[in-house]
Formats: C-alpha cells, sequence, structure tokens
C-alpha cells in the first residue's frame, strides 16, 4: 500500500505526464492549444484531488489521530511534488528538446486571443447605442488589435521560465485551497 506523501506526488506526476505525451503525441493539431487548456482546466484537477484524497484517505484509514496541520501537509505535500516535477520536465520539454511545439502554442494562444477579442468587438457593436460609445468600442479595438499583432511580431514566449513561474503560482493557490478544504473537512471528520 503506498502511503508515503511523496510516492503519491511521483505518481502523480507520472500521470500529468502521460496525459502531456498523449496530447504531444496525438492531439497536436490545429485545436492543440485549446485541447490542452481544456485537460489543464477539467482533467488535471480531478487527477490531482484524488491523489490528494488518497494520501490522507491512506493515512485517514490507520486511525491515527489527525488534525488540520496533517491533514494539511498530507494533502498538500503529494500535489506540490508531483506538480513542480511536471512544470519543471514541461519546461524543459518546450525549451529544449522541441520549441517548435512551444511556438505552435505560442500562436495558437495569440489567434485564440484575436478570435476572442473579434468574438467580444462583433457581439458589443450591434448592443452600443450612442456614437461615443462605439467611437470608444473602435478605439479599444483598433489598440487591442495592434497590441496582438505588435505581440506577433516581436515573438513573445508564453513558455518562458518567468511565465511557468506565474503558471505554478497559479497553481499552487489552487493546491493551498485544495488541501484547506481536505484539512477542514478531515479534520472537523476526526474529531465527531
Amino acid at each position: 500500500m503506498i502511503k508515503n506523501v511523496y510516492t503519491i506526488g511521483f505518481v502523480l506526476f507520472i500521470a500529468t505526464m502521460v496525459f502531456f505525451f498523449a496530447m504531444y503525441f496525438f492531439g497536436m493539431n490545429t485545436n492543440y492549444f485549446d485541447n490542452t487548456m481544456l485537460i489543464n482546466s477539467f482533467v488535471m484537477p480531478v487527477v490531482y484531488l484524488a491523489g490528494s484524497y488518497y494520501s490522507v484517505h491512506t493515512l485517514r484509514k490507520t486511525g491515527v489521530k489527525m488534525g488540520f496541520r496533517e491533514v494539511f501537509g498530507r494533502a498538500f505535500k503529494p500535489m506540490f511534488v508531483g506538480g513542480f516535477l511536471s512544470i519543471v520536465t514541461m519546461f524543459l520539454f518546450l525549451n529544449f528538446v522541441d520549441p517548435a511545439a512551444k511556438d505552435l502554442l505560442n500562436f495558437q494562444y495569440l489567434d485564440r486571443q484575436k478570435i476572442e477579442m473579434d468574438k467580444e468587438y462583433n457581439t458589443a457593436k450591434p448592443i452600443l447605442k450612442t456614437d461615443e460609445q462605439k467611437e470608444e468600442l473602435e478605439k479599444e479595438y483598433a489598440q487591442n488589435k495592434l497590441r496582438i499583432s505588435h505581440e506577433m511580431t516581436k515573438d513573445k514566449d508564453f513558455f518562458s521560465f518567468r511565465q511557468f513561474s506565474y503558471y505554478f503560482a497559479a497553481i499552487l493557490v489552487f493546491y493551498v485551497i485544495l488541501s484547506t478544504f481536505f484539512a477542514s473537512f478531515f479534520r472537523s471528520r476526526t474529531e465527531l
């Protein structure tokens, strides 16, 4: 039975890499960025939730009294280990092994931003009634269009070390919230 939080974290890392490389080998197409975002938004949180739950549940089954601190640590550590190893591996892969995949993701991200901007513009345009509002919308649209085209020409890198650091910081917030939920729930259950 797996009881070590670092082992569970490594299993989460392996699961993340399976999804990452499955998308890389089988899903690299015109929707690569969108499909990656869908997996990161809906599949990976469930995987990490299951890993965190399993980590807490294995200790809870032994009958050990667990307070908030113990449950929080037991839930947070595997997610941190799995997430950290995954982010580092993805960064190294996209920046050093296959920069073409990174370029594709960058291009598709900017293309998606342009599509969303056009959609917002086309939705807002018929709703506006005054000339002032229409003029302001046109001005904002022109500025945003210029910004996006400028970013395309200067090859902005959305997968640099700095950006990966921001992504990991956002992921850590999710881990803290989830660990706090587990700690509150399991602590209250053990004290009843």
